[in-house]
């Protein structure tokens, strides 16, 4: 019979995502058929599957973990902030509505149907199924009616290994608090626990480990030292975009708008050691030195575009195109780029027109159509070809159109001004395509590397299950699955 773990956390960014790749990695490692499964993300760096459905990003690095194509049914519920209050919700890869936060708990009884559908489709098809809770347990105040921690993990009779980030200090009440304030029925869900991302001697932490095991009376299956190589895998929080890393000679700067959406475009510019990549954020100018503008995707183009504004960057944009600086938009930042961004339906706020960048003679309607599919393309500058996907609403119509970015089966994609250092695209994840990034950085005149991005990723999450296997009891913690 197919068994489920569930790894819990006692907060975000505590590093579950990332636990539950390496757990996949080494139970396919183990020869089981595994499958990752979230019952609800918060994210707006979806990936799109293969039929035409959207899951958060981590599910997408975690289902690569497993060698298993994404499905709908590994995040059935998504949602996508769209404003400080309300969120679209997207189930089962499709968009249900978009709700005020106060409103959404009067759907979570529905959500919990569609949630243990997809789980229980996925158990069909599976040996093992490690499922990624949301958040954390202890915030017992959205407890009722929950379906992303323990509320699913006793619907679903699912075990859960609660995890501690010990990097951001209290790791102790991280634990013994959360056991303390859920219900007793909650916590005899939980099989035990471990801590991530100690720095240092694990050992000088043998006193505070069995403080825990003496406080709460969990099973502790180890503590994880920081996994250095974190960054070389997808990020699901623009947060997490290792800034500076490559520390070469060309670069880039991606603006970190408010609603920044789909920004896995700059994980494989973050790889490259000929590249400097700098995620701005509010308040940062652009730096007078900086190559490529990259201007990403956007949860909400006229919200971000007053955004951009308020942080100077407009004008900081101006001076860097004077400069000969060259701009990339995409998706969202395409729009931007254009004369004016029509909203005459009201799609992502209040209708009306916002004025756009003005860099491209373009002009973009929002429509409540949204377009979610994979796509291959050819750059028309360079002749490559690469694989990317779409996921966006509105469409682009104007005369800077004529001088497309890229070719979609023979259809104009994009465009770029007439001195071509101005370009926008609707196309997502170019630049995982190694022989198209080698061709697009050498067109700009950066310095370019044989890396392979996927199979970076790959050598990534098997340096992380072996990094696991090495400092925690997998054996146990797989034991515990039912």
């Amino acid at each position: 019979m197919t068994r489920a773990l569930m790894i819990q956390g006692t907060g975000s960014n505590v590093g579950k995502s990332m636990l539950v790749a390496g757990l996949c990695r080494a139970a396919v490692r183990r020869g089981l058929s595994v499958a990752p499964f979230k019952p609800q993300n918060m994210s707006n760096n979806a990936a799109v599957t293969a039929d035409g459905g959207e899951i958060g990003r981590a599910q997408a690095m975690q289902a690569m973990a497993c060698g298993k194509p994404l499905t709908v049914d590994m995040n059935p519920v998504l949602l996508k902030p769209e404003s400080e209050v309300g969120s679209q919700v997207v189930v089962q890869g499709k968009r249900l509505t978009t709700v005020k936060a106060r409103a959404y708990s009067a759907l979570k009884p529905q959500l919990m149907e569609k949630v243990l559908e997809s789980f229980n489709r996925l158990k069909s098809n599976n040996d093992l199924v490690i499922v990624e809770g949301a958040g954390s347990p202890a915030e017992v105040n959205l407890r009722a009616g929950d379906i992303a921690n323990m509320g699913f993990a006793v619907a679903a009779d699912v075990p859960v290994i609660l995890a501690g980030d010990i990097d951001r200090g209290g790791v102790i009440a991280q634990l013994v608090g959360t056991q303390a304030v859920i219900d007793p029925a909650d916590a005899a869900m939980v099989a035990g626990f471990m801590v991530n991302k100690f720095r240092g001697d694990p050992s000088l932490f043998d006193d505070g480990y069995a403080m825990i095991e003496q406080h709460t009376g969990w099973s502790g299956f180890g503590v994880l030292p920081y996994f250095a190589d974190a960054w070389k895998l997808p990020a699901e929080d623009a947060l997490d975009i290792s800034n500076g890393q490559g520390q070469g000679d060309f670069n880039v700067a991606c603006l970190g708008l408010s609603r920044i959406a789909n920004f896995d475009d700059l994980d494989p510019l973050a790889q490259e050691e000929g590249v400097t990549l700098t995620v701005l954020r509010a308040g940062q100018p652009i730096p007078g030195d900086t190559d490529l503008v990259i201007i990403p995707g956007s949860k909400s183009t006229r919200g971000d575009l007053a955004f951009l504004r308020e942080q100077g960057w407009d004008v900081d944009l101006m001076a860097h195109v004077r400069r000969g600086g060259h701009v990339l938009g995409i998706c969202g930042g395409y729009q931007m780029l254009g004369s004016v961004v029509r909203d005459p339906n009201g799609i992502e706020g209040p209708a009306g027109d916002t004025a756009g960048l003005g860099l491209l003679d373009l002009e973009t309607v929002m429509s409540s159509d949204k377009r979610l599919t994979e796509t291959n393309a050819v750059h028309a500058a360079s002749g490559q070809g690469f694989h990317g996907y779409e996921i966006h609403i509105g469409r682009t119509e104007g005369r800077d159109r004529d001088r497309p970015f890229a070719m979609v089966d023979g259809r104009p994609e994009g465009a770029v001004s007439s001195d071509g250092r101005i370009s926008g695209s609707y196309l997502h994840g170019m630049f995982r395509d190694d022989g198209f990034r080698r061709a697009w950085l050498e067109g700009l005149g950066a310095q370019a590397s044989d890396v392979g991005y996927d199979a970076t990723v790959e050598a990534t999450l098997d340096a992380l299950a072996d990094h696991m296997e090495a400092h925690l009891d997998l054996a146990g913690m797989l034991g515990v699955a039912r």
